[in-house]
């Protein structure tokens, strides 16, 4: 079964390469950079494809010179032999992970939301420092923060925050970020040094371009008012703050950030596409869940996605039941150990439902 997909693959890959050395096809330049766009995407697995049938073929000459040779020949012949069967099962496996489909956000920016959950001012500034870490990790890779909107207490407490993050890449890194965090530690306010638990939670939705989300304005009602500071003081003497409700739905999103009417108008709607995207994504996915739990049993995981433990030095994902020690670290942006054992379990999932499923 696999051995075909990536014959398929190679062969769409040789048709692609003939119609662009077609001189009808390469008058059409829309059309050009649309072909070079999908041979592009399958350019790697072609490549990774024949090193397997290379090595593929090296090992049936090096079985027959085994069969065939002299003594001296069967030796050297086997060493191959033992090598190539080391290196081909390793090529397969990569080859499985790179037909896996694509998550077609991937490549999109980033809209992040993070909001103070359980726990009074102590889940304010947890939200705070998570604001922080992203915004750390973010820029150690490259990437843009833009503030969209914030809603804060004073003191470090902060309410609420959407961000964009642009970058490549952003979203395919920062979609395993999505959930409740919770943290424990002994607050500052706390004098007889008992450790409390609280919760901020955050979701993060990919940037959607408007083509891509079917939104009728006739089912938004869109409001406007002054905006708002901390304590409730006002900011601004114009109505430059805008309330989007989208009322099939009842998704209520609210921009205030920028002075002008017309920037708050554009941000909410970006917020609202994303996660009017993001909806039916969801939507998909439970169908999807509740026939695989019908067919293999239930194994959802918990909500409680992330616990940040200051005692302990500890920072524990539950997902993957994956630790590290060394919180300081990770709360000032050091993501990449969990993102990247995250991943992983993610491409495991995937090549086991492709397996029940082939």
């Amino acid at each position: 079964m696999l051995l075909d997909k990536l014959a398929a693959v190679e062969a769409r890959y040789i048709e692609l390469e003939a119609l662009l050395a077609d001189p009808q096809v390469t008058q059409d330049y829309s059309r050009v950079a649309e072909i070079a766009k999908e041979r592009a995407a399958i350019e790697d697995v072609v490549q990774t494809y024949r090193e397997y049938k290379k090595l593929a073929s090296d090992l049936e000459s090096a079985e027959a010179l085994r069969d065939e040779g002299d003594p001296d020949m069967r030796e050297m012949a086997q060493a191959e032999i033992d090598d190539l069967q080391e290196r081909i099962p390793a090529l397969l496996e990569r080859l499985k992970v790179m037909l896996l489909p694509k998550d077609p956000r991937d490549g999109k920016n980033v809209i992040m939301e993070i909001r103070a959950g359980a726990g009074g001012d102590e889940a304010g500034l947890f939200a705070s420092e998570l604001l922080r870490m992203y915004t750390r990790y973010a820029e150690n890779r490259g990437w843009k923060v833009e503030v969209m909107g914030l809603n804060e207490a004073g003191g470090g407490v902060l309410k609420m925050a959407t961000v964009m993050i642009k970058g490549d890449g952003a979203f395919s890194r920062l979609k395993y970020e999505s959930g409740v965090h919770r943290v424990q530690r002994v607050p500052v306010t706390e004098s007889a040094g008992r450790i409390h638990t609280s919760t901020a939670t955050v979701a993060v939705l990919a940037e959607m371009d408007e083509v891509e989300v079917d939104l009728d304005m006739n089912d938004v009602r869109v409001d406007v008012f002054r905006s708002q500071g901390a304590g409730g003081q006002s900011v601004n003497t114009t109505d430059s703050a805008v309330r989007m409700t989208h009322i099939p739905t009842g998704i209520v999103v609210e921009m205030q950030d920028e002075r002008s009417q017309l920037q708050n108008r554009i941000r909410a709607k970006a917020v609202l596409l994303a996660r009017l995207y993001e909806m039916e994504m969801e939507r998909q996915r439970s169908a999807q869940e509740q026939e695989r739990r019908d067919q293999v049993g239930s194994g959802e995981r918990s909500e409680k996605i992330r616990t940040y433990n200051f005692p302990q030095n500890r920072v524990t994902d539950h997902r993957i039941n994956y630790s590290s020690y060394n919180l300081p670290a990770v709360m000032d942006g050091d993501l990449d150990e969990f993102i990247d054992q995250l991943a992983t379990a993610a491409q495991a999932d995937a090549l086991a439902a492709g397996i029940s499923s082939d």
